[in-house]
């Protein structure tokens, strides 16, 4: 079975909206992003990573753009992340290619590490990303 590990939003003010998750709701921040495509933080409850993105580029956004805000990606743990990646296609959920592309992912790239948060996005139902990690995000303990 996957786990739900993590969640990304997408924010145009990252540093206003972790502040409310990590005053109102407790959580902490496990790490910070500053890259090509994305600042922000991230912060975990000890079991889920949250991601807290502003994207500087509609390239690693899908079809949500850089201005979007809202939920922009679940991330799934799995135990075997290609048997899921044969499920996820059966059930007509496709990798997203320029997405992959874009981050550096995807399931040709080279499998990274506990805590890297670069996975494999695949097209979900109603538009939503999903994210699949064999190795999991920085702050959710083991699988």
């Amino acid at each position: 079975m996957a786990k739900i590990k993590h969640i990304a939003i997408s924010s145009q003010d990252p540093d206003k909206t972790a502040a409310f998750y990590k005053d109102v709701l407790g959580l902490e921040e496990v790490g910070k992003v500053s890259s090509a495509n994305a600042d922000g933080y991230y912060l975990s409850d000890g079991n889920v990573n949250m991601a807290i993105l502003k994207f500087k580029n509609d390239a690693v956004t899908g079809d949500a753009g850089s201005d979007y805000s809202g939920i922009h990606h679940i991330g799934f743990q799995v135990d075997d992340a290609d048997a899921m990646d044969s499920r996820l296609k059966e059930a007509n959920a496709h990798p997203m290619d320029e997405v992959n592309e874009a981050l550096h992912g995807g399931m040709d790239a080279p499998r990274h590490g506990q805590g890297q948060n670069v996975e494999t996005k695949y097209g979900g139902p109603d538009g939503v990303m999903i994210d699949i990690s064999q190795g999991g995000w920085v702050g959710t303990g083991s699988q």
